[in-house]
Formats: C-alpha cells, structure tokens, sequence
C-alpha cells in the first residue's frame, strides 16, 4: 500500500474546520490517501494557533517549502466569492497539486466528474452524471439534479437545491437554502441571498433575494447634517 501523501489546507476558518473533520471521516471509512501537515492562513495573528488541533503553520506561500504536498483551498465569503481560484492561481499550484475532497456521506453519481481543489461536504447529493467545476464548494445538504453545470468557483451553501438543466456561472456564491427552478442561469460572480427561490436568469454580478428572487437594490446612507 503507498505512503499517504502529505496535506496543506490554506485557510484557518469555518471551512477548514469542516475540511478536517471531513477528512476525518475519510480516514475512518478507510479511504485516506493524504496525511495532514497542518493549515496555511496570510493572517499573521493565526500563525501557531491550533485549529481542532491542527497547527496553523504560516502563511500560503509555504506550500511552496513543501513540493510534495497537496493543497485544498478551504475559504469561502460571500465578500470574496472567486478566492479559491485566485489563491491558487496566485501560488501557481497547477491541477497535480491540488486536492479534491468527497465526504463518504456524500452520494456522487457515478461518472460525475468533479473538478480539481473541489470540496464536497456531508449529505451532498448529485443523482446523475454531470461535470463539477474546479473549486466548487457544496456544503451539507446540497443538491444537484440532472443536467445541472456548476462552472469553477462556484459556492452553494448548506441546502442548496438545484433543479435540472440550472447552468451556474464562475465564482457565483449561492446562499443557504436557496432553490433554483429547471434550466435557469445564475450568472458569474453573482449572488443568490440565502432561502431565496430563483425563478428567472440571475444575470452576471448581481445579487438577488427573496421569493420570488429580485434585484437587491441597496439605498444610499443618509448624510447627517
């Protein structure tokens, strides 16, 4: 049986604590392939911290004093919502690096493809066939259907439900909870505001709430005079 190889999760927040205990679960079902060294944050006030008690080692450009590790991006902010693709194209971690994580409580089709860094947590459900794009992340409870396209980058938080043929574009951060009716587009770095139901195209970089889902227009503040 081969060595595991060594891991570096880059972030120190909630996502990678769900990262390792997902990967905690892999190793209890008997299908580890990695051995964690421990987290990489830019914030230097989390260096030495300990994370559910893993050791936040440094800052991301480490990965490169380790040539031999797998790397899983483990951030996700609405604020930011391309992070993972920029964080990886800033280190220059090309696809052999990076680490695709599947909890065993996941049910993935099979033949589904998920892309290189991809995350897929507890409950996730795809029932058929599809192509999941590279550092995508579906947290518990997740759903996706037939004939769904989930491009890169793409964040659905816990509940989301995508009926079928729902094309979702680069970077898109849908809220928990929110509901996408068949052969709908979600545009690129748009947002879909949790509990919210999609009922038409969202279009690219807008953000949407409410259900039915509309345009969230924000007012100017009042200046105090």
């Amino acid at each position: 049986m081969s060595a595991a190889r060594p891991l570096l999760l880059v972030g120190a927040g909630g996502l990678a604590r769900e990262c390792l205990a997902a990967l905690a679960a892999v190793e209890e079902a008997g299908t580890a392939s990695w051995t964690v060294l421990g987290l990489l944050d830019d914030d230097p006030a989390r260096h030495g911290d300990l994370v559910d008690g893993t050791p936040v080692l440094g800052g991301s450009d480490l990965v490169h004093e380790h040539p031999d590790a797998a790397v899983l991006v483990c951030t996700a902010s609405i604020r930011t919502p391309d992070s993972r693709p920029t964080i990886a194209g800033r280190l220059g971690l090309p696809d052999d690096r990076l680490a695709t994580l599947v909890h065993p409580a996941a049910s993935v089709a099979r033949g589904t493809d998920v892309g290189a860094g991809s995350i897929l947590l507890a409950g996730v459900v795809v029932t058929a066939p599809q192509r999941i794009g590279r550092f995508v992340v579906a947290m518990p409870q997740v759903l996706l259907t037939h004939d769904d396209e989930v491009h890169d980058g793409v964040t659905m938080a816990g509940r989301v439900a995508l009926a079928g043929g729902v094309t979702v574009g680069r970077s898109a951060y849908l809220g928990a909870g929110a509901l996408v009716r068949e052969n709908l587009t979600v545009g690129e770095l748009s947002v879909l505001g949790m509990g919210s139901v999609l009922l038409d195209d969202l279009p690219a970089g807008q953000t949407w709430v409410g259900s039915p889902a509309r345009r969230l227009v924000r007012r100017p503040k009042a200046v105090a005079r």
